[in-house]
């Protein structure tokens, strides 16, 4: 619909309005509530008009409205999935530190297995209790390097689920276990 069209109509058919008026009317009385009838063929126009020009308005009114609920809408549902996104990333990276955690303490229980090992094999004429310090460190670090395979497997098999736990008993257990190998090992140095 073209609005400048209907305001030019609605502006010429005011301008014959005014210019066809001949004398005021008589005002309503206070009781009155009604608006009196148009009784000529120009305030029937106006008022014909009027109604046409103030229901496009309220449908041009009506359908902005809807359109910015729309884009309102729109922009709330991309708001959540950008935050939905955002807390993917961040559990995605927790969890890439803990499995690089997890790594070094396997990589630690490793080491910590191997230098017993070698300790023992080159300290030939160690006590008793230095042999056996030595054995349960190495024994330790076994089973601090399988708790932390343990570990990672749970976090990665976890990793699909909305929010797994990222700190495993067997992460607290792997580490606790390997300062205990290297604290035998330790004590096997000074028997």
């Amino acid at each position: 619909m073209n609005f400048d069209k209907v305001l030019k109509v609605f502006d010429t058919v005011m301008s014959v309005v005014d210019a066809t008026k001949e004398a005021p009317r008589n005002p309503t009385p206070p009781g009155d509530q009604h608006p009196p009838a148009p009784a000529s063929f120009a305030e029937q126009l106006e008022m014909r008009l009027t109604n046409v020009v103030v229901a496009a308005l309220k449908e041009a009114f009506d359908r902005d409205h809807a359109r910015l609920e729309l884009e309102r809408s729109h922009l709330e549902e991309q708001r959540r999935r950008a935050e939905e996104t955002m807390r993917i990333e961040l559990r995605r990276q927790a969890a890439d530190r803990e499995l690089g955690r997890l790594r070094l303490l396997a990589g630690a229980g490793l080491i910590g297995w191997i230098a017993p090992m070698l300790l023992l094999v080159m300290r030939a004429g160690v006590s008793g209790a230095s042999r056996a310090a030595l054995i349960a460190a190495s024994v330790l670090a076994l089973g601090s390097l399988a708790s932390a395979f343990v570990a990672q497997a749970r976090i990665s098999a976890n990793a699909i689920d909305k929010d797994p736990p990222l700190n495993t008993p067997e992460s607290t257990v792997s580490l606790c276990v390997l300062l205990a190998a290297l604290a035998l090992a330790a004590v096997s140095l000074l028997l």
